[in-house]
């Protein structure tokens, strides 16, 4: 089945998350001084809508450029009634929580309440027991190299079958993050524990989630509010409660490549299923702040960020601790994360300095079809968002020279929620 074929290559890799590596303009020359381009408003403003007008409902972006920002929006937030999108609105943003997640989990090891290369058997003997919990560590949760499967398969047994009927059938249930974790352990292993290339799996996240609980004795999400996103001067980010998105948002449509026709509403949602991997709500100009200000030093010292951005190939990315890298060539590394969940699309990066960034937003899932493989065509969406993302990074290079088919696998939003 074309659907269980991308559950075993997309799905086990990606559910609140959907990148591999970017490459940049193919013929960009050397990087110039980065102060010394600004942004390029009117070429922001024409990339963005050149993404609404391929076909995607909605998008929205926050650029910044040292003391300088742009922000933009085009397309609608409902279909129905043409109600437009715009900069602040909430979302959605499916694995850029593990982010969120690792950085709490970072600030207990410079505690010393867990230490990165302890037996996450040693913390969680009763969820992980056996062989099992002696030989995963801490760290291998958090890079992706533990080698436990992913929990997709097991809450949402219909994609397995070709049907998206589950997506709809699950809507209000709420679900346990133990129960998310038998599910990822009952799940085929990805391979031997600290192997590599490691195996995207969101189960490792939700352990993560489960031993901040236990170190702290705390709720993951009050510890995370706390810690984390009250500490970074986020204004509109949370970890939901209800099915409801608080505030102005859009609503989230959901293709499932064409099994969903048209395109379903999943603005309502129980995000209990995304637990500490992904259930994450904020705007872009948070997003901005808070990579900032975890690149900065403000969220943890020196010696964690070091630790974070120690990266490993992982399901095609380089990986660290909550956090790849991406190259642009001709403008160097950026960092952050991206994410997917039914209908929402987010992706934030930042120079390393945390002066160059982007967080970018759409409302439209898995527009793509499948090929006979079972894996998504390239769509003209591709393109425009891989352009705009360029154009907002790396505004000196020359768009005639990008490797589109390499960008856009890249930034291809194809996945349930990398």
């Amino acid at each position: 089945m074309r659907i269980a074929r991308l559950l075993g290559t997309v799905l086990g890799t990606t559910l609140l998350t959907t990148t591999a590596v970017l490459t940049a303009p193919a013929q960009a020359g050397p990087a110039a001084p980065r102060d010394a381009v600004s942004l390029d408003r009117p070429a922001l403003r024409d990339s963005l809508d050149a993404v609404h007008e391929a076909g995607m409902y909605g998008v929205f972006s926050s650029v910044r450029d040292g003391g300088e920002r742009w922000t933009g929006a085009s397309g609608v937030a409902d279909v129905a009634t043409g109600r437009p999108v715009t900069p602040g609105m909430r979302q959605r943003v499916g694995s850029i929580s593990k982010t969120f997640t690792a950085v709490g989990v970072m600030q207990q090891v410079e505690r010393g309440r867990i230490r990165l290369d302890a037996p996450v058997g040693d913390y969680l003997p009763d969820l992980i027991p056996g062989e099992r919990g002696r030989e995963v560590t801490v760290r291998m949760l958090l890079n992706h190299t533990s080698g436990i499967g992913d929990f997709v398969g097991g809450a949402f047994p219909s994609l397995t079958r070709n049907s998206a009927a589950s997506l709809e059938e699950e809507r209000f249930r709420s679900i346990r993050p133990a129960e998310l974790v038998r599910m990822g352990l009952a799940a085929p292993a990805t391979g031997r524990p600290g192997a590599v290339p490691g195996s995207y799996s969101n189960t490792n996240y939700v352990i993560a989630g489960l031993l901040l609980e236990k170190v702290t004795g705390q709720k993951a999400g009050a510890y995370l509010t706390r810690h984390v996103i009250d500490r970074a001067g986020l204004r509109h980010t949370y970890l939901p409660r209800t099915p409801y998105i608080k505030g102005p948002h859009p609503r989230m449509y959901e293709s499932w490549f064409g099994l969903l026709d048209p395109p379903r509403d999943f603005s309502v949602y129980d995000m209990s299923w995304a637990s500490t991997a992904g259930s994450v709500v904020s705007t872009t100009d948070d997003l901005n702040r808070f990579y900032r200000a975890l690149l900065g030093g403000k969220l943890v010292g020196k010696a964690s960020l070091d630790q974070m951005t120690r990266t490993v190939p992982v399901s095609g990315m380089d990986y660290g601790l909550g956090i790849y890298a991406l190259e642009l060539r001709g403008c160097g590394r950026f960092w952050g994360h991206d994410g997917a969940v039914f209908g929402a699309g987010t992706i934030a990066l930042s120079s390393r300095d945390g002066k160059r960034q982007i967080a970018l937003a759409q409302n439209l899932m898995k527009y793509q079809e499948l090929d006979e493989t079972g894996r998504p065509k390239a769509h003209p969406i591709d393109d425009v968002i891989a352009a705009h993302v360029v154009r907002a990074l790396c505004p000196q290079a020359p768009l005639s020279g990008i490797n589109h088919s390499r960008l856009t696998e890249s930034l291809r939003f194809d996945q349930l929620s990398h």
